[in-house]
């Protein structure tokens, strides 16, 4: 840890504050070192205050489920903060001309939250069942499936600026794109969203999502420690059948193989470190780029310092 880069905020906070704490323990792929500071406000307040005192030069991320999220093995400088209890809440309830709005918490499942709007008989998020993570990583990263992205239904955002002043902004705020997202000046993090939904009048759009569970669940390896889709579907293709077609399906290096039941999955075993994904995420693009032509871009993040 820098401790000379690392200091206390001048007021104490109410919610968890740990320093030195392990990113495996917050990561799907169960890997990564050390954020020097972690912090999990106890609300609203807390999370402002807390924002609001950090030193100009701390950085400063946010963490959701650690879904897409590769941690190197040195860890994380400076704060990582993630929210949970209290920022959580959906509700299915704002009726606009036609439409609903659904305001959610940045900490919501995506897959709750999927849920809640088709037990509404709201259609639109269905593919969102598909999603590891939260509803803040589905809107830092455009998350998508089935045709489906989460910013197509976006009304406007709550976000936290780093002075500590929430705000709600129109979509028209942020550019977006394919698994592309760049917020205004001064953004620090999602805290909430209202998603504009239309009636699902023939329960289509339910069926629609238990039949992507029901597919994910055949197709995928549920279960264990992915990132879900490591890398983005290329124009026109798959990046699933692209590295089938290079006969990588079970390809390890270390602890990191790729997924026998899904090429586009890489699955950490015990013993596994960030290195060990990395450097078989870099042999896969080599390889399909070697045999296909192919340029993969990863669609998981990469953060922290190598060992």
């Amino acid at each position: 840890m820098n401790a000379q880069r690392i200091r206390e905020p001048q007021s104490g906070v109410r919610g968890r504050l740990a320093y030195g704490e392990s990113m495996a323990l917050h990561t799907s792929w169960r890997v990564g070192g050390p954020a020097d500071r972690w912090f999990e406000p106890a609300d609203r307040e807390d999370l402002s205050d807390f924002v609001r005192q950090l030193p100009d030069s701390e950085p400063m991320s946010w963490v959701g489920l650690g879904s897409n999220l590769l941690v190197r093995d040195g860890g994380i400088r400076g704060t990582v903060i993630c929210l949970k209890d209290g920022f959580d809440e959906i509700r299915p309830e704002l009726a606009v001309s036609g439409s609903r709005l659904v305001q959610a918490g940045a900490a919501a499942h995506c897959a709750r939250l999927a849920k809640t709007c088709a037990d509404a008989k709201l259609a639109g998020l269905g593919f969102l069942i598909g999603v590891p993570g939260t509803l803040g990583g589905a809107l830092a990263m455009n998350a998508g499936a089935h045709g489906g992205e989460t910013w197509d239904f976006v009304e406007s955002v709550e976000v936290l600026f780093d002075d500590g002043h929430f705000e709600w902004l129109p979509k028209a705020a942020f550019e977006t794109g394919y698994r592309h997202v760049v917020a205004p000046a001064g953004f620090a993090g999602f805290t909430a969203a209202r998603l504009r939904l239309d009636a699902d009048a023939d329960g289509s759009g339910a069926a629609d999502m238990k039949a992507w569970l029901t597919k994910r669940r055949a197709t995928q390896p549920v279960g264990k420690p992915t990132a879900g889709s490591t890398f983005r579907n290329p124009q026109g293709d798959h990046a699933a059948r692209l590295i089938e077609s290079c006969g990588l399906k079970g390809h390890r290096i270390g602890g990191a193989v790729v997924s026998a039941m899904h090429a586009n999955f890489i699955v950490t075993e015990a013993g596994a470190r960030a290195a060990d994904v990395e450097r078989l995420i870099d042999f896969v693009r080599a390889e399909v780029e070697r045999q296909r032509g192919v340029k993969l871009q990863p669609e998981v993040r990469f953060v922290g310092d190598a060992a």
